[in-house]
C-alpha cells in the first residue's frame, strides 16, 4: 500500500499576513524583536555595564530597545544575596576636566547616573563584580595623591589658642569688615627713649647667591631672646621715668594687634590694666611667636600629629630658617655696632652666644590722652652707597612643598620670575609678611631684606639652602601689598579706647579660630598665674624668660 499523503494544516489569516497561532516547539520560548541592522556585539554581558565609554554608549543597542527577556534569574540558593552597584563610573581619559571645548560648563548640570535596580547574583556574577570594586579600590587608591582643582579640600574647625573658661565675661565682639574700615591718620613720628644692644654687619655676598649658585644654610647656636613686656627691666623702668605714657607693648604683640584682621589663626594677647596704664602681655610656652605658614592660603595646611607638614611643624620649620637665616648673612667675628646701652637681657654665661639685635624704645602720641611706648628690634646694619650706616631687618621666606603652596617652584621660577615668586608668598602668607613690615616701619629701619630659603629635599625639613635675597624699604613694600599703617594705628586706638573705659583688671583679646573676628574678655585677675611661674620667680628674681635657641 503506498504512502498516504497529508496535506499541511495552512492557518488562514484574514486580517494580515504571515501565522497567527505559535507552533508547540516555541511555545513559552522568549521572543526579542530585532532588526537585520542591527550589530552583534557582546554574546553575554553579566555586569550589564560593558559600555560605559561615551564612544561606544550606542553603538551596539537596538532600535527596538531591547528588555529583559534574556535575563537570567536563580533562585534556589543564596536568593538573599543582592548587590547594588554604587561605585563611581570612571571617566574616559579624554572627558576628565582637560578643557575640550563640548565639555566647557557642564559640570554644574551633570546628571546622576540612574540607581542600578536591585538584582540577584550567581556566584559568578558575584567573583566577578568583587574582581571589579577590588580594581576600583586600586584606582581610588592611586587617585588620592593627585591634587583635585575642580574642588577645594573643606578647611577642617581649628582650635582656639586659648580654652574660653565659663567665668570670661565677652565685653566686645569686633568684626574684621568693621576694623578693616578704621583709620587714624594724624599719629605724629615717635620719639627715641633709649637704644640698647648690639649690631653685626651684613655681608653683602649674599646679594648675589643665585638658584645656580645656591648656599646651604647654616645651624648657629646663638640665643633669641623672646622676652614679654612686664618682664622687661627697661620698660619697668620707663613706667616710671615717662609719666604721660600709659601704654606699654612690644613690636611683635602690637604688630599682632595692627595686623588682625589679616589672621586666619587663632592668637591671644594678656592686657593688665593697672592705674591707668595698659600693658600688653602674651602668654609664656605658647606658639606666639612661632611663624605661621600658608596661613592666609586658600588650601591651608591640615596635617595632624607628627607629619612633616602639619601646621605646627611647618612653624617650628619656619621659625629654625628665620632664626638660622638672619645670623648666617652676618659678618660674625668682625666689630660690631653698639647702642648706648647693653642688651638688657643678656646673661654673664650667655655672652658671645646672643643673637645680634638691637632694641629700640621709642614713644607714639596716639592721641585722647594715649601715649604709647613699643619695644622695636633691629637686626643688623650695613653700609649704605655714600658709606652711611643703615639699619637693616632680615627675614626669611621659605619653601616647604610648591605642590601644595600655590603650585610656583622657586628653584624654576626665582632667577626668572622672581614677582611671581613673591606674590604667590604675598597670597599665602600676607599675615606674616604684613606683621614684618609693621615691625620694620615701628624700628625705624632703613631697609626690609627677605631671604628665600627652600628644602634641600622636599621630604626632609632638616636641610635647606639659600636660593637668592631681596630687599625692600619698608614703606614702599607697604604700599604694594596695600598695608595702611592709618588702618594699623585705627585698630590699636579703637581697642585701646574700649580698655580705656573698663575698671582696672586683667582682660583677653582673643581672635577666633574660625570667625574673622576679635572678642575681648574680661578674666580673673589669677588667670594664667602657674604655680610653676610663681615657684621659678621666687628661686631667681632676675628670671626673665626662656630663650629660644635657634
Amino acid at each position: 500500500m503506498g504512502a498516504r499523503f497529508e496535506p499541511p494544516v495552512i492557518q488562514d489569516n484574514p486580517t494580515g499576513w504571515g501565522p497567527n497561532t505559535i507552533p508547540v516547539q516555541f511555545k513559552d520560548m522568549p521572543y526579542q524583536p530585532f532588526s537585520k541592522s542591527d550589530r552583534l556585539g557582546k554574546v553575554s554581558d553579566w555586569t550589564g555595564a560593558t559600555y560605559q565609554d561615551r564612544r561606544h554608549m550606542n553603538k551596539y543597542q537596538s532600535q527596538f530597545q531591547g528588555g529583559q527577556q534574556y535575563s537570567y534569574y536563580h533562585d534556589e540558593d543564596e536568593s538573599s544575596f543582592q548587590l547594588v552597584d554604587t561605585s563611581r563610573i570612571t571617566k574616559p581619559a579624554y572627558g576628565r576636566g582637560r578643557g575640550r571645548g563640548g565639555f566647557r560648563g557642564r559640570w554644574n548640570s551633570f546628571k546622576p547616573p540612574p540607581t542600578t535596580q536591585l538584582q540577584t547574583l550567581t556566584k559568578a556574577q558575584k567573583i566577578k563584580e568583587r574582581d571589579r570594586q577590588r580594581q576600583v579600590r586600586k584606582w581610588q587608591k592611586q587617585q588620592a595623591g593627585r591634587q583635585n582643582y575642580q574642588r577645594a579640600a573643606p578647611i577642617k574647625s581649628r582650635e582656639a589658642s586659648v580654652t574660653v573658661k565659663a567665668d570670661w565675661l565677652v565685653i566686645e565682639e569686633m568684626d574684621f569688615p568693621r576694623l578693616g574700615k578704621l583709620a587714624l591718620p594724624s599719629v605724629n613720628d615717635p620719639a627715641d627713649l633709649i637704644q640698647a644692644g648690639s649690631l653685626e654687619y651684613y655681608d653683602k655676598t649674599y646679594d648675589r647667591v643665585n638658584v645656580k649658585s645656591e648656599k646651604n644654610l647654616q645651624r648657629i647656636d646663638r640665643i633669641f631672646h623672646t622676652v614679654s613686656t612686664t618682664d622687661d627691666p627697661i620698660i619697668r623702668k620707663l613706667v616710671k621715668a615717662e609719666s604721660q605714657a600709659n601704654v606699654f607693648v612690644t613690636d611683635a604683640i602690637l604688630a599682632t594687634l595692627m595686623c588682625a584682621t589679616r589672621s586666619a589663626y587663632s592668637w591671644d594677647i594678656v592686657v593688665d590694666k593697672i592705674g591707668g596704664k595698659i600693658f600688653f602681655d602674651k602668654r609664656e610656652n605658647t606658639e606666639f611667636d612661632l611663624l605661621t605658614v600658608s596661613e592666609t592660603s586658600s588650601e591651608p595646611p591640615q596635617d595632624e600629629g607628627n607629619s612633616l607638614n602639619s601646621p605646627r611643624n611647618l612653624a617650628l620649620e619656619a621659625t629654625f630658617v628665620n632664626h638660622n637665616f638672619s645670623q648666617q648673612v652676618l659678618k660674625t667675628g668682625e666689630e660690631r655696632y653698639n647702642y648706648t646701652e647693653e642688651n638688657p637681657f643678656v646673661d654673664a654665661d650667655e655672652e658671645g652666644k646672643v643673637a645680634s639685635v638691637g632694641y629700640r624704645y621709642r614713644k607714639w602720641d596716639l592721641g585722647n590722652n594715649l601715649v604709647l611706648v613699643c619695644r622695636c628690634e633691629v637686626d643688623a646694619v650695613q653700609h649704605g652707597s655714600n658709606n652711611e650706616i643703615q639699619f637693616l631687618n632680615i627675614k626669611a621666606l621659605n619653601e616647604w612643598d610648591s605642590r601644595y603652596s600655590g603650585g610656583v617652584d622657586w628653584r624654576q621660577k626665582l632667577d626668572t620670575q622672581r614677582g611671581a615668586v613673591l606674590a604667590n608668598e604675598l597670597k599665602n602668607n600676607a599675615c606674616k609678611l604684613a606683621k614684618w613690615t609693621v615691625q620694620a616701619i615701628l624700628a625705624g629701619v632703613d631697609n626690609l631684606k627677605f631671604g628665600y630659603v627652600t628644602r634641600f629635599n622636599v621630604k626632609d625639613s632638616g636641610r635647606h639652602v639659600i636660593l637668592g635675597t631681596q630687599q625692600f624699604k619698608p614703606v614702599e613694600f607697604a604700599q604694594q601689598i596695600n598695608l595702611s599703617m592709618d588702618n594699623a594705628w585705627g585698630v590699636v586706638r579703637c581697642v585701646l579706647d574700649l580698655i580705656m573705659q573698663q575698671k582696672d583688671g586683667k582682660y583677653l583679646i582673643v581672635k577666633d579660630p574660625n570667625k574673622p573676628m576679635l572678642r575681648l574678655y574680661d578674666i580673673p585677675d589669677d588667670t594664667f598665674d602657674s604655680e610653676d611661674s610663681e615657684e621659678s620667680s621666687d628661686e631667681d628674681p632676675d628670671n626673665i624668660d626662656t630663650p629660644l635657641r635657634a
